[in-house]
């Protein structure tokens, strides 16, 4: 299946949903332009890849043995590729678990929250990060299933060149600063180095690292990630 290219025209930036119709679920959100929204069941993993790779491709190969179709659901269309990312971060956080590897734009700290941590947040103090190098990483998806530690370090798609030179990763849940690791040291996210994993996971990274001073915890944690921090992808670097 596929979209001609009077069709394409008129969707421009899409947001689409895989749908499992063995139970109706969805397990994946996306956005997109063209045939974007048909790459997922094209994609020919090998046999022996398949314990590797992520759960959405598990799901479709599922879904193929059985016989079955995976249901392709375009959930918004015609817009620009701004909206279309705000539009994909709010299907992300409103269907619980998704088999995406990455958080919606924005999602780590302006997504869903009670109306209670949002008073909460926003009476924390401001960070100040002076001229630290620092990375600011999300965990509110996986805190509650791992240590806030575990959560934090793995696994992210870094500049690797960038991050070795990182002083301090912050843990960041829905914009307050939970966890403050120092002495860093970058490892390849598989199984091998980080044992608590499902998977290996291709061209992203995870950190060994240790609690920093008590100075140093204190000038970060519990308080409010600053806003210019606030709005840019799933990881942030400040200062490097």
């Amino acid at each position: 299946m596929s979209f001609n290219n009077s069709v394409i025209e008129q969707l421009k930036s899409y947001v689409y949903r895989l749908v499992d119709p063995r139970n109706g679920n969805t397990f994946y959100i996306g956005k997109g332009q063209g045939n974007r929204v048909f790459n997922h069941i094209n994609t020919q993993i090998p046999e022996d890849e398949y314990d590797q790779a992520s759960d959405k491709y598990s799901i479709i190969k599922e879904i193929k043995d059985s016989g079955l179709k995976v249901l392709h659901i375009i959930h918004r269309h015609g817009m620009d590729n701004h909206t279309a990312l705000e539009v994909e971060s709010a299907l992300i956080d409103a269907y619980p678990g998704l088999s995406n590897l990455i958080l919606g734009h924005g999602s780590g700290d302006y997504g869903v929250m009670s109306t209670e941590q949002l008073i909460q947040l926003y009476s924390l103090e401001e960070a100040d990060f002076g001229n630290d190098k620092l990375i600011i990483v999300p965990v509110q998806n996986t805190i509650e299933e791992r240590s806030t530690y575990n959560a934090a370090r793995f696994a992210w798609p870094v500049n690797i060149d960038r991050a070795q030179n990182v002083e301090f990763v912050l843990a960041s849940d829905k914009g307050k600063i939970v966890g403050v690791y120092g002495n860093i040291s970058w490892l390849p996210a598989t199984i091998q180095n980080f044992p608590f994993a499902n998977r290996d996971i291709n061209d992203r990274f995870g950190f060994i690292g240790e609690v920093p001073s008590l100075e140093i915890q204190n000038t970060y944690l519990n308080k409010q990630v600053p806003k210019d921090y606030r709005s840019y992808g799933t990881i942030r670097y400040v200062n490097l």
